[in-house]
């Protein structure tokens, strides 16, 4: 059993619209293909020993146990492969509970698909599954304590962290789509223009001063103190001298921590003597140059969340101890804690696993104990200095007992350093009493509060602090997604694209669009390559300045990773033809329909999937859609547009000559076909389907229909608005056509535009591309042959794995079934084969080349034209 290829989905994909985050493996199960699971003794046994949790898995009938029971009555390998994999990610934390099996067009290959939500966790968890499947399979000895323990350790360096998830959540709860920075490991909430983002608690409408203030404890100190905050005693020092200095002015007990510290980083506390600063001093050097010496006050830890100038919660803090029984070692007590259901691994659960650590052996070390010491029955032992949850220790919610003094003083703080969302840490003997008459002090005050206090507090009522935050920075009534129009198909996806931005770049809008040459940003190429995947999408998306995304969404990103967003305004689908088939497991056009479907399935309830009725298998997926459906057709008569429109549905039609809109029993005529410079007078019968998409999709974004006529006027295809798209030359000896034509579909559409234009010989540069299936190649050929009098075949950079020849022969055969008389010319380079094409072409010819480097045939012949004027002035 292996792995032949994983591939990790981050949105909705082929395999799943509705669980967009999965691992997709395809598994070759060599020798292993005809065994069950029934067939492997004691294999029940063996799995609910590793994994107990096993038996929780339920069937597809959805009961208890049912996986179990499938594998007592036989099932394949694969499919505890899946099981595996997700029970491994619960138990390290990961609960993701979506998985299915699948068998493939091949003999003992079968693909596992599985939801994850880290990625490294998922990808392990794949190649663990694998693993152990194979080994249980081989009766070997198994064992998981590896695996759990490294995935506990991918959970923790890529998990959100509790507070980023709180918002995140609330996020989503709101509709808000949201985008993770994985470079910078920013959160982008929402889109475009609209976008804020956050790093924890901390947003983009956190004033920078106001987190500097914060963030050097001795500024903040004088700077509450000046507007009358309670705060200890206390001076920053840098060295041993120093230091001495301090305690001889502030007197024990102390508290020393990093100036610039977080998270009780390096602090202690209660400091009693000498000796103790100096181990205190040193271990906050640790962490920053500068050390916060202060008085200690004594009480119990507070935490006040301010958000928005609003007090919202509040929590006492207690850190990580125990209680003596008076028979139990603090080993052992420390081990019954960690065994409440509650701790976990890092930030795994509501509470985290204390560990004793190297602070904790200097606590035991300072009261005379170790870990095998017996405390006395109700003595308390703190195993930390400070009460940071993180450390394992725990947080009561206090906020409906909190004075309001103290609630006016914590707004007063937050909106004196400046903080929108403000973490004050107090020391008080009672927060329900106003703080001076406990002679308590603000210890702290936090430009990034950790909200895992308030959401899972280990005593009390739990707080949604996250709803304040994004009522915050996304106030109800304000937006916070772009409009989304989604491209794909076969062919004409990129001329659509580029016309539909073009449309509503018109209008005004600030749009950011990808095509297969680039990413654009208000029409500026701002990334070169073909940017049709879901990274593409994200950097439209992310970009503050877009206000309109068009997304072309090309087969290769979607099968590779899936979209790069849950849900699209307008999702329009060309045409699904008999490309790249056998490639990426999709070996029929319907699997190819699949994967172009899932566009319009993302489509948000209020919007409009815009389908060719003119395509059954575009036109099918219509059924079950959730959103609103418009078609277009190049056929009035076309029964389909007749049933749809008869309900009230719209619709883009041409009909005697014009683009018109059907809706009701209304038409609403656009513009001449012929008055289009995208359809070359009608010819380009195939732009005619991109121009009644486009056209569909600028009325639904309610657009005029002046303002539709005018744009369509104004794309003049050329090689800087449409690249590689019918760029037509005129020569003075001939016309050349450069089109990144690559499939039979738009080969067909290019051959039909060439049968009505008239030349004395028409010459076809073609090729064959390497990885295609021996059928399409010699289709290319057939058609080549249909309609040049003279072909040259030339070759690709990149054969895709075949040799030249071998693909020449093919493309060869497909001429000869045509014209068995026509000896094509084989002239490899592109560049050498179009430069014979223009010096040896007869006056009067229509020269073709089916480009793969367009920018430059391009330049060749713009240079070759300048050329031939010059010729022509000096004759």
């Amino acid at each position: 059993m292996k792995i032949l290829e994983l591939k990790i989905m981050r949105g909705p994909n082929y395999w799943s619209i509705k669980h967009p985050k999965i691992i997709v493996l395809k598994l070759d199960l060599q020798d292993l293909q005809d065994t069950q699971t029934n067939e492997i003794p004691n294999l029940e046994q063996k799995l609910l020993k590793l994994l107990p949790g096993l038996y929780r898995h339920r069937s597809s009938e959805g009961t208890e146990g049912g996986f179990i029971r499938l594998v007592n009555e036989g099932t394949t390998l694969s499919k505890v492969v899946q099981h595996v994999a997700l029970e491994l990610q619960t138990i390290a934390g990961m609960d993701s509970g979506y998985g299915r099996r699948y068998a493939s067009s091949q003999p003992g290959v079968d693909f596992v698909v599985f939801s994850y939500q880290q990625e490294r966790a998922g990808e392990y968890a794949a190649e663990a599954a694998v693993r152990i499947t194979g080994a249980l399979a081989r009766g070997e000895r198994v064992s998981v304590i590896q695996d759990v323990a490294k995935l506990h350790q991918i959970r923790e360096d890529e998990y959100f962290g509790p507070t980023t998830e709180a918002i995140v959540q609330e996020a989503v709860n709101r509709d808000i789509p949201y985008i993770q920075n994985r470079q910078s490991g920013l959160i982008h909430l929402g889109y475009g223009i609209y976008q804020k983002r956050i790093q924890a608690a901390m947003s983009s409408n956190t004033s920078c001063f106001a987190v500097e203030s914060a963030g050097d404890k001795n500024v903040t100190k004088r700077i509450l103190a000046e507007a009358g905050i309670p705060v200890p005693q206390g001076r920053t020092v840098s060295n041993t001298r120093e230091l001495e200095e301090a305690v001889d002015e502030l007197g024990y007990p102390l508290v020393t921590k990093p100036l610039n510290g977080n998270q009780g980083k390096g602090a202690s506390i209660n400091i009693p003597n000498w000796k103790e600063a100096q181990k205190g001093f040193a271990e906050a050097k640790r962490y920053a140059e500068a050390v916060m010496v202060e008085q200690f006050i004594a009480g119990f830890d507070y935490r006040l969340l301010v958000i928005d100038g609003k007090f919202t919660a509040a929590a006492k803090r207690t850190p990580a101890m125990v209680t003596g029984d008076g028979t139990a070692t603090i080993r052992q007590l420390v081990n019954a804690v960690n065994k409440d259901p509650r701790r976990g691994v890092g930030h795994e659960k509501a509470l985290t696993h204390i560990k004793i650590d190297k602070i904790s052996r200097g606590i035991l070390r300072e009261k005379g104990l170790t870990l095998d010491s017996v405390l006395p029955k109700g003595q308390v032992l703190y195993l930390k200095n400070t009460a940071n949850l993180s450390t394992g220790g725990t947080a009561t919610d206090v906020t409906d007992v909190v004075h309001p003094y103290n609630v006016l003083m914590a707004e007063r703080i937050a909106g004196i350093i400046g903080l929108d969302i403000c973490g004050v840490d107090v020391m008080t003997s009672d927060i329900a009493i106003p703080l001076p008459e406990t002679r308590g002090a603000v210890i702290e005050v936090n430009a990034a509060p950790g909200l895992r206090m308030h959401i899972s507090p280990t005593e009390g009522l739990p707080r949604n602090v996250a709803e304040p935050i994004i009522n915050m920075l996304f106030p109800y009534g304000c937006p916070s997604r772009i409009p989304i129009v989604a491209v794909t198909g076969t062919n004409g996806k990129t001329t659509t694209t580029r016309l539909i931005a073009h449309i509503l770049q018109f209008k005004g809008h600030k749009v950011g669009y990808t095509t297969t040459d680039g990413i654009y940003i208000q029409g500026r190429k701002i990334i070169k390559g073909d940017t049709t995947g879901s990274y593409s999408s994200e950097f439209v998306l992310k970009d503050p300045t877009v206000n309109y995304a068009v997304l072309e969404c090309a087969r290769g990103g979607l099968l590779r990773s899936g979209l790069a967003f849950t849900q699209c305004d307008i999702g329009v689908v060309m045409n699904v033809t008999e490309d790249h088939l056998g490639l990426g497991d999709i070996n029929t056009v319907e699997d190819m329909a699949k994967v172009k479907g899932v566009i319009p399935k993302t489509v948000c309830p209020d919007g409009y999937a815009v389908l060719n009725a003119d395509d059954d298998l575009v036109y099918g997926m219509a059924s079950g859609l959730r959103c609103k459906v418009a078609f277009f057709s190049l056929d009035e008569s076309n029964p389909r547009i007749i049933e749809h429109t008869a309900k009230g549905g719209l619709a883009a039609v041409f009909e005697d000559g014009y683009i018109s809109i059907f809706k009701n029993t209304y038409k609403i005529r656009i513009d001449r076909v012929a008055d289009i410079p995208l359809t070359f007078g009608g010819k380009a019968r195939f732009n005619i389907y991109n121009v009644l998409a486009a056209t569909l999709a600028a009325y639904i974004s309610h657009m005029e229909v002046n303002e539709i006529k005018t744009a369509l006027r104004t794309f003049i295809p050329s090689p800087e608005t449409t690249p590689g798209r019918m760029n037509l030359f005129h020569l003075p000896h001939a016309e050349v056509l450069v089109d990144y034509a690559h499939n039979i579909a738009a080969m067909q559409a290019i051959g039909e535009f060439v049968s009505q234009t008239e030349a004395s010989t028409k010459i076809g540069i073609i090729a064959g591309i390497g990885d295609r299936r021996d059928e399409d190649t010699k289709e290319v050929g057939r058609i080549a042959a249909e309609v040049f009098d003279q072909i040259i075949i030339r070759q690709d950079k990149d054969l895709r794995g075949r040799a030249g020849k071998e693909i020449n022969s093919l493309l060869k055969e497909g001429i000869f079934a045509v014209k068995p008389e026509l000896e094509p010319l084989e002239i490899n380079q592109e560049t050498r084969a179009l430069a014979y094409a223009l010096e040896y072409a007869p006056d009067g010819a229509f020269i073709a080349l089916f480009s793969e480097d367009i920018p430059e045939a391009v330049k060749l012949v713009e240079n070759f034209r300048v050329i031939q004027h010059r010729k022509s002035a000096m004759e």
